[in-house]
């Protein structure tokens, strides 16, 4: 039995107290998100956990626990930590910036030459 710390009010019980503790609820809520955007059960989601070593893909070290997806057709790719989730967002899943961030970090910088007014041609 939890503590009544740990509970919220509930506006519609006829005891006062919400049918879930905090942290049930969170969970509960969580699983329904899931489920509404990304049609996964909770099982589905620790199996792609699973799958992936339980690290996030990208970096290799974080927990992972944000569903990546292509906003696209909606298709879940994989389970991505904050950060690395954060960044693909940041770069809006075009694989050419991502490219030029990661040769950018590398070292190789880059300058784009002046064509034409507007248009400017990428070294190769």
């Amino acid at each position: 039995m939890r503590p009544h710390t740990e509970w919220e009010p509930g506006k519609s019980s006829s005891d006062g107290w919400a049918c879930y503790c905090r942290p049930c609820r969170a969970e509960r809520n969580r699983e329904g998100r899931f489920r509404r955007e990304y049609g996964l059960r909770p099982d589905e989601l620790k199996d792609l956990v699973v799958r992936q070593g339980g690290v996030c893909v990208i970096c290799l070290s974080a927990r992972p626990q944000h569903v990546d997806h292509d906003h696209g057709t909606g298709r879940v790719r994989v389970v991505l930590c904050f950060s690395c989730n954060a960044a693909l967002g940041q770069f809006k899943d075009r694989p050419g910036a991502m490219r030029r961030a990661a040769a950018y970090v590398e070292g190789n910088a880059w300058k784009p030459t002046l064509v034409a007014p507007g248009v400017y041609q990428l070294p190769s």
